[in-house]
């Protein structure tokens, strides 16, 4: 087993109305037991968090990136309103590893890649999953994903984070407009990057901004590009970037 590459913070959701709570929020269908990757999003879809949640019986656990737990109950409560449901942070490790599942723990539902999540047991090994997450494309909180961008700009249809057939939730109509009525203009690609260059350097193509060099791992990198301006040969600092 092996720490997650960055804290994680979780909540406990208790209550009667714990699953429908939810479901009316988030991106993802988790009306089903297990583990779900999800989204929060603001009522202009644009992004807020982003989570796992484990529905189990008797409770539901959100696992959220750690500097985002504060923000996320404030916001979860909010929409608290009548509903019959208790959130409070609860103490509980996290840990993730690669291969077979073991026994409790759960194969992570973005991709089976990155391996599995396992809740309440601790351990040591070191897993670069850094270099995985820019193997599979896969964002990360406060890194890629940052507030304000589009969840299908990031990725997350293909990382089993949206549900289009579960009904509403905030933020629904502008992510059902833009998978069925728009093509993306801009989204989280893979790159090559041949030089040195540091994570938020902008991209350049033919003079002009084309995008955000991010998270970096022997040659390749995760980059946040507009598609109109991509160009054979571009440049982030001193480094050359290719699509």
């Amino acid at each position: 087993m092996a720490q997650p590459e960055y804290p994680r913070g979780i909540l406990q959701v208790t209550g009667d109305d714990r699953i429908s709570f939810l479901q009316n929020l988030v991106t993802n269908d988790i009306s089903s037991t297990g583990l779900h990757y999800t989204a929060l999003l603001t009522p202009q879809g644009k992004f807020f968090a982003d989570f796992f949640v484990l529905v189990r019986e008797g409770d539901i656990l959100i696992d959220v990136a750690d500097t985002l737990q504060p923000s996320l109950l404030s916001r979860l409560s909010m929409y608290r309103l009548r509903a019959k449901v208790d959130i409070a942070p609860m103490e509980c490790p996290v840990n993730c590893g690669l291969g077979p599942v073991p026994e409790g723990a759960f194969q992570d539902p973005r991709t089976p890649a990155m391996g599995w999540r396992a809740y309440g047991v601790q351990d040591s090994d070191v897993i670069d999953w850094q270099a995985l997450r820019v193997a599979h494309i896969i964002p990360e909180t406060g890194i890629e994903l940052e507030p304000d961008r589009f969840i299908l700009e990031m990725g997350f249809e293909r990382l089993n984070g949206v549900d289009f057939k579960k009904g509403c939730y905030v933020g629904q109509e502008i992510v059902a407009r833009m998978k069925h009525k728009t093509n993306l203009r801009k989204g989280l690609c893979q790159v090559k990057v041949s030089g040195i260059t540091s994570p938020g350097t902008t991209i350049i193509a033919n003079e002009k901004s084309a995008g955000v060099i991010y998270t970096q791992h022997d040659g390749l990198a995760l980059a946040y590009l507009r598609f109109d301006r991509i160009t054979d040969q571009m440049t982030a600092g001193d480094a050359i970037v290719t699509v």
